[in-house]
């Protein structure tokens, strides 16, 4: 059996494939532009980094050496991470001991470069001085400045770096993330004295919120989803409630309510599919209207030959030699199933043609299985209740009684020898469920439905001898649905058959 998959479910799915393949396609676009899309991600971290291995670096001309471990450290706690300090030759200045892997210890000494104390001691002497004045240390501490003296000669002769480039390395065995910042270090005449790398060492990245917040991220997520669902929401519903009307609309008219009708008022493909289907139910309405009341008055037209007939027959059987009795008899006989014939149609036909106008009453169930019983139970037939007298359903006293003695007559004929007829009624969640069973052969599962049709019967059952036309089950569905009830019947195991009609119980 295939899974159904509803609409709104299809439409999210969509929904959601569509910012995949939006996001496949952006990646895809940063790879073949050579745009690192980590860079992207990971870059408010990098500035974090970078911001905070600056005031370090601003920090360390008036910090005593032994205590630049424990300064790293208080920065570290608000990083979640292990701060390390390394010179351009690879000598470790702060931090817990540690020895460097090879590729972060070669991105720590792409640093060297000419001389710190050349580069330092110029014409000028001291760092941030230049032809218009002094400069503020601050001042020369920022990404891109070149620290000089006030001859320009030391920055043509030893050109140097930008001051506060930032690398990411990644490690493995352990796995472990590796922020490296590369500040100049000043002594307290704010001199460089030498280049130095701050390392922060991170388990992870991705679960840091320092080096990456998700909140800008989950807030962007949470902005598309209330966004799509803004828009898709209103037509998701409106489809799926409308679909749903059309579906319960289609399903009451194969049920035969052919009254029903839908109230859409779309203007689009749905709206046009109501009006096809309010057509179609309004032409099989009339349709079977017209079958039915032709059948009724078919059958009740028949009824006064056949009266007649039958009395003839009645005059003919007197008048008769006994040697033509037994021909007399024979055409009776035939009249006598005819009759019944057209007794059953014309109880049929009543009955659908009165489903809609049909009133309905307290009735007494008890009471009614008792008349049933009176008039279907024969001798023989062993028949037990158990209905309390006190159940009671809403139902047409006459249809009631006509569905009831259907299903005991047709559990007495076909199973009446095999053991006893049990009849039940239980009220439940407003509804009464009253059920016969027997223990006869039951019907074959192919055929528990179509046995509710009009003139079928079983194939073992076919025979004149078996008696009936067919119509008993249908004559009970259409009586028990003019009721508002509903009827199906299942076998029992290890066998037997029962009959359930449904009917809805009357308000406390």
């Amino acid at each position: 059996m295939k899974t159904r998959v509803s609409i709104s479910a299809k439409i999210l799915l969509l929904a959601f494939l569509n910012v995949f393949l939006l996001v496949l396609g952006f990646v895809a676009f940063g790879r073949i532009q050579h745009f690192d899309l980590g860079s992207l991600l990971l870059s408010p971290g990098r500035d974090r980094a970078l911001a905070l291995s600056r005031l370090i670096a601003l920090q360390l001309p008036n910090t005593d050496q032994k205590d630049w471990s424990r300064l790293l450290v208080t920065y570290g706690a608000t990083t979640h991470a292990t701060g390390y300090m390394f010179n351009d030759q690879g000598v470790q200045r702060a931090g817990p001991p540690m020895t460097l892997p090879p590729v972060v210890l070669m991105k720590v000494r792409s640093r060297r470069g000419p001389p710190l104390e050349d580069a330092g001691t110029g014409a000028g002497g001291r760092v941030g001085e230049s032809e218009s004045g002094p400069g503020s240390p601050a001042a020369q501490a920022v990404p891109g400045s070149t620290p000089s003296g006030g001859s320009q000669q030391d920055s043509h002769d030893h050109p140097r770096p930008p001051q506060f480039p930032v690398f990411l390395e990644k490690t493995g065995s352990p796995t472990r993330y590796w922020v490296g910042v590369h500040v100049p270090r000043f002594d307290p005449a704010m001199k460089i004295v030498e280049d130095i790398t701050i390392l922060w060492m991170f388990p992870s990245l991705w679960t840091n919120s320092f080096f990456f917040d998700y909140t800008p991220w989950l807030v962007a997520v949470l902005a598309v989803i209330l966004v799509s669902v803004a828009c898709w929401l209103p037509l998701i519903r409106s489809l799926t409630h409308a679909i749903s009307q059309l579906t319960a609309a289609t399903g009451a008219i194969a049920e035969g309510k052919l009254e029903t009708r839908l109230t859409l008022r779309r203007r689009d493909e749905l709206g046009q599919l109501s009006e096809a289907i309010n057509r179609m139910a309004e032409r099989l309405s009339g349709f079977v209207h017209g079958q039915r009341r032709f059948l009724s008055d078919v059958a009740h037209e028949l009824c006064t030959p056949i009266a007649r007939i039958q009395v003839s027959l009645g005059i003919l059987d007197q008048r008769a030699a006994p040697s033509q009795k037994q021909y007399v008899e024979g055409v009776q006989e035939e009249m006598e199933h005819m009759s019944g014939l057209v007794n059953e149609l014309l109880l049929f036909s009543r009955a659908q043609l009165n489903t809609s106008s049909t009133p309905l009453t307290r009735v007494n169930v008890l009471e009614t299985v008792q008349r049933v019983l009176e008039r279907e139970a024969g001798e023989g037939a062993r028949v037990e209740t158990h209905v309390n007298e006190r159940t009671e359903v809403m139902a047409h006293p006459e249809y009631l009684f006509r569905s009831l003695a259907n299903v005991v007559r047709n559990a007495i004929r076909y199973a009446g020898e095999c053991g006893p007829i049990e009849i039940s009624a239980q009220a439940k969640d407003g509804v009464v469920l009253i059920s016969v069973a027997d223990q006869g052969p039951g019907i074959p599962e192919a055929e528990l439905e179509a046995v509710f049709k009009p003139f079928y019967r079983p194939e073992d059952a076919r025979q004149r001898e078996t008696g009936g036309v067919g119509l008993g089950l249908a004559i009970v569905r259409t009586c028990i649905e003019a009721c508002g009830g509903t009827v199906h019947c299942h076998n029992r195991p290890p066998k037997g058959l029962e009959v359930e009609m449904r009917l809805p119980a009357p308000n406390p």
